[in-house]
């Protein structure tokens, strides 16, 4: 019976532990990767500014074959609408352009249903730079506490920042493919 109380109480103190670490977590997030791409902002633009376009580059694309997608609203820009559901691996949710500064900055506002609900904010900002642009790709959002639970024992900037680098890497090579075929 003391053993028993023993382990009950290693597991009260165990969770009180994970409380209070959870507790010190940031009350938002940002989650940030930037590539440098050899292509001026107006081509680069056009790939983020048009969801239609996000399945030649978006990590998440090709992560469930059988995708449902749905566009609505403005056809791009401001006002653009991109609604999935899929598998575990890409859940379900919406998209929607809310901001658009051409061809520099693409702001959506991006509402996660499943695996879980989220509210955040993604923005694309590109930087000019003497013929090369500098591409950021930035969330952020809220973190409530049982998102500040999970961050105990997992690292979202590293699971998520991995897909933004996937995905920047495949616009960088679209645009600069485009670049050199002269389109």
């Amino acid at each position: 019976m003391q053993i028993l109380a023993i382990i009950l109480g290693l597991i009260v103190i165990a969770i009180l532990a994970i409380l209070a670490i959870a507790a010190t977590k940031p009350a938002t997030f940002s989650i940030r990767r930037t590539t440098d791409v050899a292509a001026v902002p107006e081509a680069i633009f056009p790939l983020i500014n048009d969801f239609r376009n996000w399945r030649d580059w978006s990590p998440w694309e090709a992560l469930d074959p059988d995708l449902k997608r749905k566009m609505s609203g403005a056809e791009s820009g401001r006002g653009a609408v991109y609604e999935w559901e899929g598998n575990k691996k890409v859940g379900s949710g919406r998209m929607e352009i809310t901001e658009v500064t051409a061809p520099t900055k693409v702001v959506i506002k991006l509402d996660f249903l499943k695996p879980f609900d989220a509210h955040n904010v993604a923005r694309f900002t590109m930087e000019p730079q003497n013929g090369k642009t500098r591409l950021n790709w930035e969330m952020t959002g809220p973190s409530p506490f049982m998102s500040k639970v999970m961050q105990v024992f997992m690292n979202f900037d590293k699971m998520v920042g991995t897909d933004f680098e996937k995905g920047l890497a495949t616009l960088k090579a679209i645009a600069e493919r485009k670049r050199l075929a002269g389109s």
